[in-house]
């Protein structure tokens, strides 16, 4: 038992984790943002322009209860003992994943171009030349070579091309 509880102990330590942790709480929380989202933002002017119509409160009653409906919410329609198929909730869920896709979207691709500009920047600074061309063998030879190792000719570093 208590090499279990050590191992556990070990593997909850690990720094994975605890980074997933912290993503799954965050998803939770982000996922009640873009609950409310849809709900209280989206969802009543896309009611408005549909005539009033909510969403959540679309539902077909594929078994009455009692008493008979026709009930005017879900809630109504399970306190009658009926049994409804709640196409407005799926509705609801689908956009609920656009909005969550497109979120997500926007914050990879903004991540991404972040990082491509961070790795951009060192490349911008002009670097020293390593290697140049030997003016008698037309060799790539060092840069700061005074004799070509090929053709072992002496190299004068402020002439560029074949010493006198």
């Amino acid at each position: 038992m208590s090499s279990t509880f050590e191992e556990f102990k070990k593997f909850a330590k690990r720094g994975n984790i605890v980074d997933m942790s912290v993503g799954v709480v965050i998803g939770v929380a982000f996922g009640a943002i873009t609950k409310s989202l849809v709900d209280d933002v989206i969802m009543p002017p896309i009611g408005l322009l549909t005539g009033g119509v909510d969403f959540s409160e679309l539902f077909w009653v594929i078994q009455q209860g009692e008493p008979v409906g026709p009930y005017a919410t879900i809630a109504a329609a399970k306190a009658a003992g009926a049994v409804t198929v709640n196409y407005g909730n799926f509705v609801n869920t689908i956009i609920n994943f656009v909005i969550i896709a497109l979120a997500m979207f926007f914050v990879v691709r903004s991540y991404k171009r972040l990082t491509e500009r961070q790795e951009d920047k060192p490349e911008d600074a002009p670097k020293a030349p390593v290697d140049k061309e030997c003016p008698y063998c037309f060799e790539d030879i060092p840069f700061q070579a005074v004799r070509c190792p090929k053709c072992t000719s002496h190299l004068d570093a402020s002439v560029e091309g074949p010493a006198e």
